[in-house]
Order: structure tokens, then sequence, then C-alpha cells
């Protein structure tokens, strides 16, 4: 398979949210599993607040598809209750995977 396009979606959360916010993450698995064209999809916590997203693509409409999906939606509905600041979602182009 060659994947070649990403998205990597870092997240703050807000004092004490960081539980929630570990919650919301681990159920947007199911969604994800739900998306045809999303390869792979990581949740991460890199510490107490900062969290993150990184997804995996074979092609550029697939990526676009997700970021106008139901994944992005929902942390739209949350983000004002669990995220510190707007999350910081870059696009970008893988150049070797194993």
């Amino acid at each position: 398979m060659d994947v070649r396009y990403g998205v990597l979606a870092q997240l703050r959360a807000k004092p004490g949210k960081g539980a929630e916010l570990a919650a919301f993450l681990q159920a947007g698995r199911d969604l994800a599993v739900a998306e045809e064209g999303t390869v792979t999809w990581y949740a991460f916590k890199i510490d107490d607040d900062r969290y993150g997203i990184f997804d995996t693509f074979v092609a550029e409409d697939a990526r676009v598809a997700h970021l106008g999906g139901r994944i992005p939606a929902a942390l739209g509905e949350v983000g004002p209750d669990l995220l510190a600041e707007d999350p910081t979602i870059e696009t970008i182009d893988i150049l070797a995977v194993k």
C-alpha cells in the first residue's frame, strides 16, 4: 500500500480535562474505523495536557474527506469544553513508511 498523505493534529487540554480528552480520543477510534479511506489513525498522549492525532491516507481525496468528516466535527463540538486553545492541524506528505 502506497501511503503518501497524512494529517497531524496537536491538542492541548484545559487544566483538569486531560482524562476527558483522552476518553474522547479513544472513542474516536470507532469513527476512524468507519472511514474507508483512512489507512491508519492514531490518538496519542504526550503529557497530561498535550495530546494528538496522526492519520494516514493513500489518496488526497481520502484525506480531504477525513478533514470534512465526523471526527473533526465531533472535536469541534467538544473543543470549547475540553481544549485550552484551537487545535493545530497540519497536512503532511509522507516520505517513507516501514
